[in-house]
């Protein structure tokens, strides 16, 4: 694989517009697909970049998207659980005659 010099600008471009602190953990759909389309760009015509290297990074960074919307997804349904949890709690409260 070529190496190119722009992509780092761009990528340290991406960290710091994404804030102060959260470095690359923040990178986005977006900012990959800058990124790729960078190093097409910017890649030598005499030796493209391997075919299966972008794919794997592609497959990659679907697979972190997948697992990413997971988490949400468990989180939520977390939260909706602890919501039910909280409002069964509160009705044995007021249902449970004190003695």
């Amino acid at each position: 694989m070529t190496t190119v010099t722009n992509t780092s600008s761009a990528t340290s471009a991406a960290a710091a517009k994404s804030g102060p602190g959260t470095g690359y953990a923040n990178l986005g759909m977006s900012d990959f697909l800058k990124l790729m389309t960078t190093q097409l760009q910017n890649q030598d015509p005499t030796a493209p970049t391997d075919n299966t290297q972008m794919i794997a990074q592609m497959a990659q960074f679907s697979s972190l998207s997948g697992i990413n919307d997971m988490s949400a997804t468990l989180k939520s349904i977390s939260a909706k659980l602890d919501a039910v949890l909280a409002a069964q709690q509160a009705a044995q409260k007021t249902t449970t005659p004190t003695a």
